[in-house]
């Protein structure tokens, strides 16, 4: 992976990107209701990139031998990301589901995620649901130039233990923008002050994802989705942004 300094057009057609792309994440999200099959919204998904002259970045991604079979991640419950559309996978009343997307426009990449409720769901769920969303907030705060990547992580971090929620550590966000995946790492816990620093022009996607219980995960036969171990429910949001001279710039 590489991490590379945007130029300011590259930033505008990122943003051109993004905006699309969160569009369709948002409309495929109202979808999301009980008695729908996670195959269905990604079908939806697909052929909204696609009429957007898009290419869904996500699909064939990976190792040839299991590429990812699909241009949107549907991760249900206790599934942290990941998880593969299925016509069998039946969202049902109480499921949380994130929602995960990523789109080539123009030879530029961009990448954004939400989690939302299926129907009505605990209490407990939606105060995940509500604290990983501050999360990402939280860590948007704290991107500007000179900061650090653990200014980031830290700020994730804070948001999720203060509700008593945990955050994963073996995965994060990323650089994007001319890959799908480049440096820096971004992780979701940290401290102030340390890693790479923060500089005009980086494109990170940032995506907070939290745990209801512990943050050990395991990976399912699938060989892609990643869950958490103890069963406990995962939640997940993601924006891709520039790092501005006056801030966080978010472009999803």
């Amino acid at each position: 992976m590489k991490g590379q300094i945007k130029t300011a057009k590259d930033i505008e057609l990122i943003a051109e990107g993004g905006k699309i792309l969160r569009d369709i994440l948002l409309r495929a999200a109202e979808l999301a209701e009980p008695g729908i099959t996670t195959w269905r919204l990604n079908e939806f998904a697909e052929a909204e990139i696609a009429k957007a002259g898009g290419i869904p970045s996500f699909k064939n991604y990976g190792p040839k031998k299991n590429p990812f079979p699909a241009g949107l991640c549907t991760s249900v419950n206790s599934q942290v990301v990941h998880g593969i559309p299925s016509k069998f996978n039946i969202l049902k009343q109480g499921d949380i589901v994130s929602l995960d997307i990523g789109m080539e426009y123009k030879k530029l990449f961009t990448d954004t995620a939400i989690t939302v409720a299926v129907g009505r769901i605990s209490s407990k769920a939606k105060l995940l649901i509500e604290t990983t969303k501050k999360s990402l907030d939280m860590a948007l705060k704290q991107v500007r130039p000179g900061n650090r990547i653990g200014d980031i992580a830290w700020a994730t971090q804070k948001a999720a233990e203060d509700e008593g929620f945990s955050v994963v550590r073996d995965l994060g966000g990323h650089g994007v923008g001319y890959e799908v995946h480049e440096d820096p790492f971004v992780p979701c816990y940290g401290k102030p002050g340390t890693g790479p620093k923060l500089q005009t022009g980086m494109v990170l996607a940032i995506e907070p994802m939290l745990c209801e219980h512990e943050y050990f995960l395991q990976y399912e036969p699938d060989g892609w989705t990643i869950s958490t171990k103890d069963g406990g429910l995962s939640a997940h949001f993601e924006h891709t942004v520039a790092v501005t001279d006056y801030g966080c710039r978010i472009l999803t």
